[in-house]
């Protein structure tokens, strides 16, 4: 049972919720990167390497990596813009991308 939550979104209208780290919506300028955190297509969820780095360390969602990621709700069109904007191939690109 997958129920899409909606938002209001000024640009895209009444549309499916996504979540991304605060850096990410932020940072307009140099790509942070991006790790998808969900292998579920229509659960976007995604944060930057710095973010990553975190969770590594801290091998779960703990309330460290949680304050770090200042987590951010944006629409699901939003979330494409943004993850086309921050993704590129580095070095942790397969570290949280594992395809089916």
């Amino acid at each position: 049972m997958n129920e899409e939550i909606e938002i209001d979104c000024p640009q895209h209208g009444r549309v499916a919720l996504a979540t991304v780290c605060g850096h990410l919506v932020r940072n307009h300028g140099v790509p942070l990167g991006f790790i998808e955190n969900s292998d579920e297509p229509d659960d976007k969820q995604g944060w930057c390497y710095a973010c990553e780095f975190v969770y590594l360390q801290e091998e779960d969602k703990t309330d460290r990596f949680i304050a770090f990621t200042d987590y951010a709700v944006v629409c699901v069109h939003c979330y494409d813009q943004i993850k086309a904007h921050h993704q590129f191939d580095g070095p942790m690109t397969s570290a949280g991308e594992s395809e089916g």
